[in-house]
């Protein structure tokens, strides 16, 4: 029984196909999660002033477009309170209703021309045979 003789073609492979190093190299590195954007904390009036109950009245009835947020963030008063003065000022006729849903209220300017509903309409002439 002799030596085992060495096969030639395992050791070329051996040699062949040296260790990949293992990639990476260390630890990672924790992911760090960012706060998002702090808002600063809003402090609006909960009931009015004599001076902002006054701009209510001065400045609101100009503006185009009428709703509780424009009004609220142009006041610094409170969305609730906002809805109501609108309610006011629309009894009053100084604001003319666009829009109503129970989300939200959109009111316009009152402008000199009434509203369409309110005019008496002409009635126009009707095409076809008159018998």
């Amino acid at each position: 029984m002799g030596a085992k003789k060495q096969d030639p073609k395992a050791g070329a492979k051996k040699s062949s196909a040296p260790k990949a190093k293992k990639e990476g190299g260390g630890k990672a590195k924790k992911k760090k999660w960012s706060k998002g954007k702090v808002r600063d904390k809003l402090n609006n009036l909960v009931l009015f002033d004599k001076g902002t109950y006054d701009k209510l009245y001065k400045e609101v009835p100009s503006y185009k477009l009428i709703t509780p947020s424009v009004v609220s963030e142009r006041l610094k008063i409170r969305g609730s309170l906002a809805k109501v003065a609108l309610r006011e000022l629309h009894k009053k006729k100084l604001i003319r209703l666009v829009c109503k849903h129970h989300t939200q209220i959109i009111y316009t300017r009152a402008t000199g021309a009434k509203d369409k509903k309110e005019e008496p309409a002409a009635k126009p002439p009707t095409k076809g045979k008159n018998k």
